[in-house]
């Protein structure tokens, strides 16, 4: 009977856990229990990505059953390929808000949290703007120079039309649940995704298909569905930023350009998001290369690779962002030792995560894949692709803590670096070498991507343990 009782004390304890973080109870996150803290932030964090995983795959399994699927599951992924810089800047700019948002909250001034936060929000306009105008006008060249073969142009140019045009929605969903996110309240950014994810879902089959009163629309329609959903989940985020729920409220004194906050998020957010686009700009290179050495068909079987282990990465790098929040708030307490038994801890979990992801992958790969393709070429390689990719993912695992740890640190040219060293001097020519030089086309770029996803987390965690990031003012 005791041990009965421990269990099911034990059990009604983690469903309190889960009731607590999904509800956004307000907590202190630099007293008590870690173990307690990260599963609160990670929860609704994990849910969050989860959902923002969802939108690339719902918009791949339906335009995976048009006719042509491979031009558009080529379209899809070739824009979401040049997208990566837009989510690049939108994570960066949200890394830099996090960042600040969850020292002041650490410092007990959630005042300043706000008005920072806004601040960022501002920024993310300016941004935005240039990029959203020249993605319009320039769609179909972004397509050729990205390698799609002019059938593919034709049909799907309006797909990244509209995708590259509405930049602005993209950033403010990335921004403001970065703002959420620093001020300990991810449940807030958990739901907008979830809202943004359900409108998607639904939208998609009545655009692309043309359903009752909708418009039958084809490839451009899971595009304009994505959008609208996007759209909704920002209009959710600005009625609680407005309604001044949890920590953050936000009043009319906030709303003030003040631009040496601004460039106090610029100076963050700048490393921040060149450590981003080089990422990206990485993975648009091997994207061109495999199209350019596997035609159609590799360049298919990749993208829907990629779109998997993005699913699953994505939610991994929900329970990441639960380091970058830690981190923020107890350095902000004058914690430093807290904070670093925060980011380990939470490493831990992640490892067991992505360790249970790649048995599923490397046993069955062929059956994720069927989902979003039929065609047995394109399912032949991204099954290798999804296997040999997959490979590294313990190692992704503990990276993207470490990265997460910096950032949330407001040290973000440690990562930049590590990431421009790992991607661009190591991963692209090795990619180019197995791809052209040994002529092992697409296979080649699938092995460089665990080769140097390893290397780049062994070296994060070396630096991560040196403790350099604990004396950054931010």
């Amino acid at each position: 009977m005791p041990q009965q009782s421990m269990t099911t004390n034990k059990v009604s304890y983690i469903f309190s856990l889960i009731k607590q973080s999904l509800r956004g109870e307000d907590m202190d996150y630099t007293t008590g229990s870690l173990r307690k803290a990260v599963f609160t932030l990670a929860i609704p964090m994990i849910l969050e990505m989860c959902m923002e995983s969802v939108f690339a795959v719902v918009d791949l399994y339906f335009v995976g059953h048009l006719p042509d699927a491979s031009h558009a599951i080529q379209t899809v992924g070739l824009t979401e390929s040049v997208i990566t810089i837009v989510y690049s800047l939108a994570i960066g700019i949200s890394m830099a808000a996090t960042a600040l948002v969850a020292r002041r909250i650490g410092e007990k001034n959630p005042d300043a949290a706000a008005h920072a936060g806004v601040q960022a929000i501002w920024l993310s306009f300016f941004v935005t703007a240039v990029i959203s105008v020249a993605g319009y006008i320039f769609a179909a060249d972004i397509l050729r120079l990205m390698g799609a073969e002019e059938t593919t142009v034709q049909k799907g140019v309006n797909y990244t039309r509209v995708m590259m045009g509405s930049s602005l929605v993209i950033m403010l969903l990335f921004l403001i649940n970065g703002i959420f996110r620093g001020a300990g309240n991810p449940s807030i950014a958990m739901k907008s995704l979830w809202l943004a994810n359900i409108c998607n879902i639904i939208l998609d089959p009545l655009f692309i298909r043309g359903i009752g009163p909708f418009p039958e629309m084809g490839l451009t329609g899971a595009a304009v569905a994505t959008v609208t959903g996007r759209g909704i989940g920002v209009l959710y985020q600005l009625y609680h930023l407005s309604k001044g729920s949890g920590q953050i409220k936000i009043k009319a004194r906030h709303l003030k350009i003040d631009w040496p906050v601004i460039r106090s998020v610029i100076k963050i957010a700048s490393p921040g998001t060149f450590q981003f686009i080089i990422a990206s700009c990485s993975w648009i290179f091997l994207a061109k290369l495999v199209a350019e050495t596997g035609g159609d068909y590799g360049s298919a079987g990749y993208q829907t690779a990629v779109r998997l282990l993005i699913f699953f990465i994505l939610p991994a790098w929900g329970l990441s962002n639960a380091a970058a929040t830690l981190v923020g708030q107890n350095l902000g307490a004058k914690q430093p030792q807290r904070a670093e038994d925060s980011v380990l801890k939470t490493t831990k979990y992640n490892v067991i995560f992505m360790m249970c992801v790649t048995v599923l992958f490397l046993a069955g790969a062929e059956f994720f894949i069927s989902f979003f393709t039929q065609d047995p070429q394109v399912k032949a390689i991204a099954a290798d692709a999804l296997r040999i990719m997959s490979a590294g993912y313990v190692f992704y695992g503990v990276g993207m803590v470490m990265i997460n740890a910096f950032n949330g640190a407001g040290d973000t040219w440690t990562p930049t670096w590590i990431n421009f060293i790992g991607f661009w001097l190591f991963q692209i020519p090795l990619a180019y070498l197995l791809a052209r030089y040994l002529q092992m086309g697409p296979l080649g770029v699938f092995i460089a991507v665990p080769v140097a996803e390893t290397a780049i987390s062994i070296t994060a965690f070396v630096l991560f343990k040196r403790g350099k990031w604990k004396k950054v003012m931010i």
